[in-house]
């Protein structure tokens, strides 16, 4: 990185807009930036900075207040720098925040910050970004160094290297952190304190687990905890075994009760079966004493009732025998019945067909009911055999119609399409003319459009020859006034010089020494030297003259150079125009109008040539039509003179036999014959069925006379008088065959030997063995609940006592890594007792870094201090630290001695900490990769050094610029001033400090 250019605007101290031009103070590879007290030097650095990082370094980036109080209302600070990059070449121009006037009102508004990097390509600045955080994206790349990080190696800050000196291990762990970037190696270290937090909160899990399961094994046991166990801390008891060889005894202890419980049980159920017999067999006993005496009763009750059996029994075989004539009875009485219907139903249809048909004074018996059923179903048959000759005369009559609509539609379409055909023709005409003023318009535009874009540019060229003609003047009036004062300047440089010529003998003479030779004629002796006038110049205001006389020739030659290009342009672009502006501008309006037309009817030619085609398709169309509408009228015509001729036949025929009928259709002259042949029908038949119902009637009552007779009775009458209905047979042959059963059941029941033996014994006393059976089985209820329990609460030790082995298996893993992980992040955070440095893993890296540092910074620091002083790096922790590892010390040659860097001089600080800072800087460029930093400021108190130690810090600075680096010394130190001839001065005035260059001899 090498820097070029810094411009300053309302920025810190200041007000107005100062410039800092790099390239002429690297010309000697070491400058000094200096001034007053307070005048601004850290804030040229401050600049810098603000217009890489957008931030100014320390403390004074909290301040917030940036901008420059003494700045003009409205003045907005900006900082811009140029600066090569990589072998690129940037400009930044940055602005920071900043409380602006409002617009309208009164009052203030925040503006806010900007930035627009940009970079030179050729001749010419292309903007590459103006996003603030792109730009800084971009920038850091480019740069290859954060702004802590740039800070320490590119602006060695005042006072901050003393600070980092003299720091406590923990500050400087925290400065050596943002510098080298050792985040990976304390997110490790947070990795396993978060790792650790995780391990324990899962070991806690696992215990409250295994805590969980011990309790309830415990309570489903029913045994106490061992003494000594906390179930808040189960970890000691897992760790040696003592929960798993418990938990061994307790389900052995479920299991040996739940034996002895089973045992007892089968005790208890044995003594339950026994008592269960006893009493099963005085159960039986009383049953079979009972069934003995209850059938003695039941023979006597039913050896009473004898006397009613007889009679039932009587009934019975009289209703049995009367059970064949019954359906005999029956069947008459249904045929005497459906007889009187019959006869019933056969005179009520007689008299209404003779109703229906008007034949008054026909009896029952008349034939006149046949010939009329006869005539009606001949003359249906003719209606039905005519029904289709009806129906084709509706389909005829209602085709007679649609040919006659459809021969007014077709007369009618015919005269719209003669018209149409009249009218198209035109229609055509105008089309194919609109189409041919297209196609034409089409031929003429590319004509039109050469006229329009050379007529356009021919008027860009006379407007650009009116600009040019008023910017030639004003290029002509810049030349003439540089080329006036480049010629006074010269002239004044010339008086400059004779007067200097006639004072050079003053200017000699205030080089003499005493003792030394003069250089003009060679004298030991001086007794008259020449003093200088009032007011003589002396080089440097020659120089100056001079440097002014150049800078106007640089300016005259430009204005030249100016002017030679805006005529040469002049007469190119009058060339061009061949014409004035007006007349032109006139000329090509008119073009451009006839253009646009042109376009539009080329435009449209498609379109018009659509339209054609489609008009004389559609008159082609009409007169295809027209023709087929003609066709379409003859077969019409013809088709209804056909279907009229077909209806007159029909209508004849369905005239003859319709008429004096009633009916005006063949359908309903059917449906009335119909009627009358079902009438007739129906009234023969009911006539039959009344006679063969007499006939069935006079049979059926002989059957049943006869099998009365046959059956043994007297008549039919007796017969059914002695028959039940089957209700009532069956109920009473169950009566019958229940008393028989009865008698049968209580005489087998008496005869049984081994009922009689047991009527005979004494009765037993069941109450007393039901009651000891009772005892038994509440003995074995109980046995088997605590059988139960026992099995139970057994299988639950069991399964919680698997359940609690598993949560022991999985817990062991986890306190094994919660142990190591514990050990291992106590070491990498330094809390552990073998870890001796007290040192943390990010912090034994940076030692390492720290270390390079010190060797690094003690290559400087032996030549600055006369190879007095070393710097030493010591892992132990310094007085009232609680953690060593970045620790320093500073070695005295001529003692032998390391003591602590407080007790350093003012000077020895200077000079140590410029080492260290020098030491870290090379570091630091290493690490990331050897930037490339051309441009350096060491910006520290060189008033603490003596002059020959002045002398040889200045020999070290002189050392870095090789390989072409450039060192801006930051101080106002006299003997600096003398040292160094290239000084870049910052001036401090009332009204804001001010920037000035000088190059002393």
């Amino acid at each position: 990185m090498r820097l070029h250019h810094l411009q300053v605007e309302a920025f810190g101290p200041f007000a107005d807009r100062v410039a800092v031009d790099f390239d002429a103070l690297s010309e000697a590879g070491l400058f000094l930036l200096t001034g007053a007290t307070g005048a601004g030097k850290t804030s040229i650095l401050d600049a810098v900075c603000f217009a890489l990082y957008g931030e100014v370094p320390g403390d004074r980036q909290s301040a917030k207040r940036l901008r420059a109080d003494q700045a003009a209302d409205g003045e907005t600070p900006r900082v811009t720098l140029e600066l090569t990059l990589a072998g690129r070449r940037f400009r930044i121009v940055r602005s920071p925040a900043w409380q602006r006037p409002k617009k309208r009102g009164t009052g203030t508004t925040t503006q806010q910050a900007s930035v627009k990097l940009c970079e030179r390509r050729g001749e010419a600045w292309h903007p590459l970004s103006t996003r603030l955080d792109e730009a800084g994206h971009q920038i850091t790349h480019l740069v290859g160094l954060n702004l802590t990080q740039f800070c320490q190696v590119a602006m060695l800050p005042q006072g901050r290297f003393q600070a980092f000196l003299r720091a406590r291990s923990e500050e400087r762990h925290k400065l050596l952190q943002q510098l080298f970037r050792t985040v990976r190696f304390e997110e490790v270290e947070r990795w396993l304190a978060d790792r650790r937090r995780t391990l324990r909160r899962d070991s806690l899990g696992h215990h409250d687990q295994v805590a969980d399961l011990v309790s309830r094994l415990s309570e489903a046991a029913a045994s106490p905890l061992p003494a000594g166990w906390d179930l808040h801390d189960l970890g000691p008891a897992a760790e040696i075994g003592e929960v798993a060889r418990w938990l061994v005894d307790r389900r052995g202890a479920a299991e040996a009760s739940a034996r002895e419980a089973a045992a007892r049980r089968r005790t208890v159920v044995a003594e339950e079966a026994a008592a269960r017999e006893s009493l099963q067999r005085a159960r039986t006993l009383r049953e079979a004493q009972q069934r003995h005496a209850a059938a003695r009763t039941e023979r006597d009750r039913l050896a009473a009732a004898a006397p009613d059996h007889a009679r039932q029994v009587d009934r019975l075989a009289r209703a049995r025998r009367a059970t064949e004539v019954a359906p005999l009875g029956r069947v008459a009485d249904q045929q005497a019945h459906a007889a009187a219907r019959a006869r019933e139903v056969s005179a009520a249809r007689t008299r209404d067909a003779v109703a229906e048909l008007g034949l008054t004074g026909a009896g029952p018996d008349s034939p006149d009911l046949v010939d009329v059923r006869d005539r009606a179903v001949a003359t249906a048959a003719d209606a039905r055999a005519l029904l289709p000759r009806e129906v084709a005369l509706g389909a005829l009559r209602q085709e007679v119609d649609d040919a006659s609509a459809r021969l007014r539609q077709l007369r009618t379409e015919r005269d719209e399409l003669a018209q149409l055909l009249t009218e198209l023709p035109d229609q055509v005409a105008a089309q194919r003319a609109q189409e041919s003023e297209s196609r034409e318009a089409t031929r003429d535009l590319a004509v039109v459009r050469d006229r329009v874009v050379s007529l356009r540019s021919r008027h860009e060229a006379a407007e650009l020859a009116v600009g040019l003609t008023a910017e030639l003047a004003a290029a002509t009036d810049l030349h003439r006034d540089a080329v006036d004062e480049a010629q006074q300047l010269r002239e004044n440089w010339l008086q400059v010089q004779e007067q200097r010529i006639r004072g050079i003998a003053a200017e000699l003479a205030g080089a003499l020494v005493v003792g030394g030779d003069c250089p003009v004629c060679g004298s030991a002796e001086h007794p008259r030297p020449a003093s200088p006038d009032a007011g003589a110049p002396d080089a440097s205001t020659e120089k100056a003259a001079r440097k002014r006389v150049d800078d106007a020739e640089a300016a005259r030659h430009a204005h030249h150079l100016r002017v030679r290009e805006l005529a040469g342009r002049l007469e190119a672009a009058r060339s061009a125009a061949d014409g004035d502006p007006a007349s032109l501008g006139v000329e090509l309006a008119a073009e451009e109008s006839e253009l646009r037309r042109l376009t539009a009817l080329a435009d449209s030619l498609a379109e018009r040539q659509a339209s054609l085609a489609a008009v004389e398709t559609r008159h082609s169309q009409l007169a295809e039509r027209h023709n087929g509408i003609d066709r379409e009228l003859a077969v019409t015509s013809a088709a209804l003179e056909r279907r009229r001729e077909e209806s007159a036949t029909i209508e004849r025929e369905l005239s003859a036999l319709l008429s004096g009928s009633g009916c005006d259709r063949l359908d309903a002259l059917a449906v009335r014959h119909d009627e009358i042949a079902t009438a007739c029908s129906a009234a023969l038949l009911a006539r039959d069925d009344a006679r063969r119902a007499d006939q069935a009637v006079s049979a059926v009552r002989k059957q049943l006379e006869q099998a009365a007779v046959d059956a043994g009775f007297d008549d039919a009458r007796a017969a059914l008088e002695s028959a039940l209905d089957p209700t009532g047979l069956s109920r009473l042959e169950r009566e019958v065959r229940a008393h028989e059963q009865a008698v049968a059941g209580a005489e087998s029941t008496l005869s049984d030997p081994g009922l009689r033996d047991q009527a005979a014994l004494p009765a037993p006393d069941v109450a007393a063995l039901e009651t000891v059976h009772q005892q038994t089985v509440d003995h074995l209820t109980a046995a088997t609940t605590a059988a139960d329990v026992g099995r139970t609460r057994a299988e639950r030790v069991a399964g919680l006592g698997d359940r609690l082995e598993q949560a022991l298996e999985a817990w062991a893993p986890v306190r094994a890594q919660l142990e190591l992980t514990t050990r291992l992040a106590a070491l990498v955070d330094g809390s552990s007792a073998d870890n001796r440095l007290r040192m943390r893993l990010s912090g034994y890296v940076l030692a390492a870094r720290l270390a390079q540092v010190v060797a690094a910074a003690n290559v400087r620091l032996s030549r600055m201090s006369d190879q007095r002083y070393a710097l030493e790096h010591t892992g132990g922790r310094g007085a009232g630290e609680s953690r060593g590892g970045l620790s320093l010390r500073v070695r005295d040659e001529w003692s032998g001695e390391a003591r602590d860097p407080a007790t350093l001089s003012g000077g020895e600080t200077f000079v140590v900490s410029l080492a260290l800072a020098l030491g870290l800087a090379d570091v630091i460029a290493h690490e990331v990769g050897g930037a490339d930093l051309d441009t350096l400021f060491v910006d520290e108190g060189f008033g603490s050094l003596d002059a020959e130690t002045l002398d040889d810090v200045m020999d070290t600075l002189d050392t870095l610029r090789e390989g072409g680096r450039v060192v801006g010394v930051v101080s106002h130190v006299a003997h600096l001033r003398e040292r160094i001839p290239t000084q870049l001065h910052v001036e401090k005035r009332r009204h804001g400090s001010a920037v000035r260059t000088v190059h002393a001899r």
